[in-house]
């Protein structure tokens, strides 16, 4: 295989997919005080994963379609791998290096893990093996226990896979219709219509798109959900071409990720309706209308180009870092309701600075170095370097 350079980047996309890594970790911080979704401050925080997926998807068909035959099923999988896996294997472990000093009073299971049971389930992280509520460390049944939102990235493997094999081969027609019935799933969830009867266990997250972390039913038909329409919509716009061009398009599709993300809950009760279509909405259709004008926008001055190298720099390693540091937040919070909210509001603001620094010192030792060597390993080859 001849290696083949990166094409130029969007990066407009790069820094709004930065600005939705901020505010899950802004979610995640006051997820720790909140009574239930309907309270949650930053309330729509979940959907930034959607638009994760959104813009993978409309990456991945600006960066392959048009030269997959020239790389190979082959030389597609290891360009992926040596993007994304470097910092699965480095959240894993930050993941098990913060375990015990996460031990919170709501986590029942942690003081019964024994440690052959954490290094067990360390090695599964590293390859991303999902794995059963057996092997739960804290009472959440999540399918990677040390870094929750790594269930995320296998669900990203499984896209690459299903594009690789099956639907980068798709016509513009087929791939309408398939977005389209991925779409019906999409208000399927959205709306709690329950057309396979299998959401009745989340009734407690009802109209959302909250979930996909586990493997019962409901769980691992939400992640199905929320990855086909985002992922493969996202690959439709990159093919079809479809571009919104705004001055100040960073800025102002910044504060429309934001805004969507941020705002509160719009139903309850036997309201909770408008809450789904809110959502549904999200999805479907606006979080479309930002990628493509993100990508039809361009940087004009060097403090906003340097924004979005900076935020795209650091999307990726915030995401996967930032949860081993939640749950230590959460156990410090649980044993100390009783300070003043002062105290947790600063407690917060600390852990939000120290995620971004843990993300960056991660990007800049371990990522960046690493994924270069991979590159020079593995990607480029002795022919292409004479």
């Amino acid at each position: 295989m001849s290696y083949l350079a990166s094409k130029p980047r969007y990066e407009i996309l790069d820094g709004l997919r930065g600005v939705a890594a901020m505010m899950v970790v802004a979610f995640h911080l006051f997820e720790t005080y909140s009574k239930g979704p309907t309270e949650q401050i930053i309330n729509h925080g979940y959907l930034a994963v959607d638009f994760f997926f959104l813009l993978s998807g409309y990456v991945i068909g600006y960066a392959y379609d048009d030269r997959f035959g020239k790389m190979g099923l082959w030389g597609f999988f290891k360009r992926r791998i040596v993007r994304l896996h470097p910092m699965v294997i480095f959240g894993t472990l930050f993941g098990t290096l913060m375990f015990f000093f996460g031990d919170a009073p709501s986590f029942h299971l942690m003081p019964q893990t024994e440690l052959w049971k954490l290094l067990a389930v360390t090695l599964a992280g590293l390859v991303l093996i999902p794995l059963t509520p057996w092997w739960d460390l804290r009472g959440w049944a999540e399918t990677y226990p040390l870094n929750g939102p790594c269930w995320s990235l296998m669900w990203e493997y499984v896209a690459n896979i299903l594009y690789a094999l099956f639907i980068r081969r798709f016509s513009n027609t087929m791939l309408v219709i398939f977005v389209v019935l991925a779409g019906c799933m999409t208000v399927d969830v959205g709306m709690n219509f329950d057309m396979w009867g299998v959401l009745k266990a989340r009734e407690w997250a009802a109209y959302t798109f909250i979930g996909g972390w586990g493997l019962s039913p409901d769980q691992l038909y939400i992640a199905v959900t929320r990855l086909l329409y985002p992922f493969f919509m996202g690959l439709l716009l990159s093919r079809i071409g479809w571009k919104i061009r705004l001055r100040g398009g960073f800025w102002w599709c910044s504060l429309a990720v934001a805004v969507i993300l941020a705002w509160p809950c719009v139903g309850k009760g036997e309201f909770g309706w408008v809450n789904g279509l809110y959502g549904t909405l999200a999805v479907i259709a606006l979080f479309p209308l930002i990628v493509v004008a993100g990508a039809g926008s361009e940087t004009t001055d060097r403090r906003t180009t340097a924004w979005c190298k900076f935020l795209g720099a650091i999307s990726y390693p915030l995401y996967i870092t930032h949860y081993p540091l939640i749950y230590l937040q959460m156990n410090w919070a649980q044993r100390h309701a009783d300070y003043p909210l002062s105290i947790h509001i600063f407690v917060g603001a600390c852990v939000f600075i120290l995620s971004i620094g843990v993300a960056w010192a991660a990007l800049k030792l371990y990522d960046e170095p690493t994924r270069e060597w991979l590159k020079q390993r593995f990607l480029i080859g002795k022919k292409a370097k004479a």
